[in-house]
């Protein structure tokens, strides 16, 4: 007779080893050039992501049945430093609870929607391999961050989704914008994760460990209360909303996020319109006790959310494109939903996330579609449908309107901004650092002249990229 504590066990199992089985398949495949057939990959990721989307079920239903309302899954301690005082230590611990269930099942279902999408729409495209291996990465990226107990563990699973994030950015990358443009999404990510990691250490030294129970004290989400101090929930609280600015493309990190729709159409619907940008959110949501213990960093919250909404309502109506008007709505949302988690709307926020992903990848996965949608709407009616006006003389006539267009024209002038604040310096510093290494690398070799023929190179290079 099983317990209910072994079917949960074996039902998370499933959940947490089914995308990791994916990414092991396709990555080992792709490591010994074994190619698999496009019908292959397709049929490994549907039993990939069903199996794991009927675990997560199975996991829901169970947890109503026996009225559990947070189930851990422990795997030990990974990583120990000892220290004088107490050890340092990576402890990987998964948690089904009423936040991370909603967000698991809704990651596997519109990955595997994207999944089958991706199938057809990269039919006989020479990167369908490339792309289904950082589909892999992404997905299981996903699902470690929704069940994380430990904020270690949802940073291992962050940077998966960051990295294939950036990588799928440049998808194209015969091409240079597209790797340009996913080399500024990386650095804006390395920030972010910058902020992150400090936040994850001097969370360790607040609760002695970075448990997110020891966060929550004895309370089940949401309804747990921290113990540490509002002077210190406002440190740790801050760097994390810098965290989930970087990854969601809030204000000031949103001039990167229409260079994100280099990529291809099915990796813009799951990162930038349904998963990835509202992991930020999502990060905000887990940590909400830090919240409720400091009505500052609430506040803080409440006025990057709104005014991100304000930016992304006012950019998003005069793109040219779809894709990049459909990515600053979805900034507009976001925004919304950071505000509603911090004036305490917990639920609110969570069905507020699943609604409008779902939306936005239907959304984006039509727009490679609209035109013909719209010629064969014109063709039915008879004759060319009505436009819209376009802000002409009413909006000169009056200069803050004009300037209010301006503003949204040029996207906040946040791009620009981000790249010669943030990009060009980050760039810098470490060619800075890739010169000193070969300069080291000559002094120990001897062999001077060809060294520094490769650091010049290599310099004027990247100095013509930047």
């Amino acid at each position: 007779m099983i317990t209910s504590d072994q079917a949960f066990n074996m039902l998370g199992m499933c959940v947490v080893a089914s995308p990791a089985f994916l990414l092991a398949i396709f990555s080992l495949t792709s490591l010994f050039d074994w190619r698999l057939s496009e019908r292959s990959m397709a049929r490994y990721t549907q039993f990939s992501v069903l199996l794991g989307l009927f675990a997560a079920l199975a996991i829901l239903v169970l947890m109503l049945a026996t009225g559990r309302r947070q189930v851990p899954l422990e795997f030990g301690n990974w990583v120990v430093i000892p220290d004088h005082e107490e050890a340092f230590h990576f402890h990987l611990k998964f948690v089904f609870d009423r936040l991370s269930v909603p967000f698991t099942i809704l990651s596997f279902v519109l990955c595997g929607t994207i999944g089958a999408f991706t199938s057809r729409y990269l039919h006989r495209e020479p990167g369908y391999n490339r792309f289904f291996v950082l589909y892999a990465f992404f997905l299981l990226g996903m699902i470690v961050s929704s069940l994380a107990g430990t904020i270690e563990t949802l940073f291992f699973g962050w940077e998966f989704v960051g990295l294939s994030s950036a990588l799928l950015v440049a998808f194209f990358h015969e091409r240079p914008n597209p790797v340009r443009n996913g080399q500024r999404v990386w650095v804006i990510y390395r920030i972010a994760d910058a902020a992150f990691l400090v936040a994850a250490l001097a969370l360790h030294h607040q609760t002695g460990a970075g448990d997110f129970s020891e966060l929550m004290g004895d309370g089940d989400w949401p309804l747990g209360k921290t113990d540490i101090s509002e002077s210190s929930a406002l440190f740790v609280g801050l760097l994390l909303l810098l965290a989930a600015a970087g990854k969601s493309a809030l204000v000031p990190f949103s001039g990167w996020l229409p260079r994100a729709m280099e990529g291809p159409t099915p990796s813009s619907a799951i990162f930038y319109g349904a998963l990835s940008v509202h992991l930020g959110a999502f990060l905000l949501l887990r940590v909400s006790p830090l919240l409720e213990a400091s009505i500052v960093l609430s506040a803080c919250v409440v006025i990057v959310g709104l005014t991100s909404a304000v930016f992304g309502a006012l950019a998003s109506r005069v793109q040219t494109d779809i894709k990049s008007a459909l990515a600053f709505a979805s900034l507009t949302q976001v925004g919304i939903i950071v505000a509603e988690i911090g004036l305490g709307l917990r639920y609110i926020a969570l069905i507020h996330i699943i609604g409008h992903a779902c939306l936005r990848t239907l959304q984006l996965l039509r727009a490679p579609t609209l035109l013909h949608d719209y010629h064969t709407l014109e063709n039915a009616i008879g004759s060319h449908l009505p436009h819209l006006s376009k802000p002409g003389s009413a909006w000169v006539q009056d200069s803050v309107k004009a300037w209010v267009y301006r503003f949204s024209m040029e996207r906040g002038f946040l791009d620009e901004t981000l790249h010669q604040f943030i990009v060009r310096p980050f760039v810098r510093v470490f060619r800075w650092c890739n010169s000193a290494e070969q300069r080291w690398t000559e002094f120990l070799s001897g062999d001077e002249k060809n060294v520094s023929g490769d650091v010049k190179t290599q310099s004027d290079s990247l100095e013509e990229f930047v």
